[in-house]
């Protein structure tokens, strides 16, 4: 798939993104810790992509050009977060044996989220894009701007890691919501199980944001009540409460199967007893393929 051209291009690329956007998830959750902070990686980088199209030129692979969009996206994410220490492979490569190349390796592809922020980056996105997402030497080195050696000698440091840490205990366990958290979420669901959305828009900030993933981004106290309208003209789902990657969390459940597993979660932040912040992922359920759930 190639882009040619500004209006052609967009279309393509709107495409492009709709059969990637899983793929991509899965590489930015891996590379970040954490599915959720996947997704704002991987909705950054996709701005970032469409501001960026008129500029391209030619693009001949434009699953290479957004896989290099959204890995330096990620790595000015773990900068900023004080994250990452070196951005080059840490090892010489021609102090290491050759690690072979195979496709996706199940065992590394179901390994922890919290397990690959213990390798360095450069081992972290070479593991990912070979053993987790089946990409090859070549494509790994146009991706990351490493040598092929270099992504070699990545390769054979992070799996030789990451087999040691398989035998590693596991971490502590998520704590449990602590009484504020928990009540604050609480009436929230309650007050949304029960559609009593006036009460909701009384919570929330002049300035509140929402980020429908993977639809849509509202600014501002007027444009977000009207999220709580579309909701009201469905019946399909029934809240609860839980934590995901640890933090606090909606759990969006079916209405005719509460015994089921959520299927998409809802984020708030809040500031000074107001929601400042609202993230929906409605529209992202490939979110849910990564995250750590823990429901009740």
């Amino acid at each position: 798939m190639s882009l040619s051209g500004e209006r052609e291009g967009r279309d393509v690329l709107a495409q492009a993104i709709g059969a990637l956007r899983p793929k991509l998830h899965r590489y930015t959750a891996r590379m970040t810790g954490s599915a959720i902070d996947g997704e704002d990686v991987v909705q950054d980088a996709l701005l970032k992509a469409i501001e960026a199209l008129p500029r391209a030129g030619d693009i001949v692979n434009v699953e290479g050009w957004v896989f290099r969009i959204i890995h330096n996206t990620a790595l000015d994410y773990l900068r900023r977060r004080g994250r990452i220490a070196v951005l080059q492979a840490d090892d010489d490569p021609d102090d290491v044996a050759d690690p072979g190349t195979h496709g996706v390796d199940p065992d590394i592809a179901a390994t922890s989220l919290r397990t690959f922020m213990h390798l360095p980056p450069a081992q972290r996105s070479s593991v990912i894009l070979m053993d987790v997402l089946g990409h090859s030497l070549q494509e790994i080195a146009d991706v990351t701007g490493l040598t092929v050696p270099a992504v070699k000698a990545a390769l054979h440091k992070g799996r030789l890691r990451l087999r040691a840490l398989a035998h590693a205990p596991e971490g502590p366990p998520v704590a449990p919501l602590d009484s504020g958290e928990r009540a604050r979420l609480a009436a929230y669901v309650a007050r949304f199980n029960a559609r009593d959305f006036d009460a909701l828009r009384e919570l929330l900030a002049d300035d509140v944001r929402l980020d429908l993933h993977g639809k849509s981004r509202l600014d501002g106290r007027a444009p977000v009540g009207r999220y709580f309208g579309n909701y009201a003209e469905i019946d399909d789902w029934h809240l609860g409460i839980g934590r995901v990657d640890g933090r606090p969390a909606i759990l969006v459940f079916a209405r005719a199967d509460a015994g089921a597993p959520p299927l998409y979660v809802v984020l708030l932040d809040w500031r000074d007893g107001r929601i400042c912040h609202i993230r929906d992922y409605r529209y992202a359920r490939h979110v849910m393929a990564e995250v750590e759930l823990v429901a009740g």
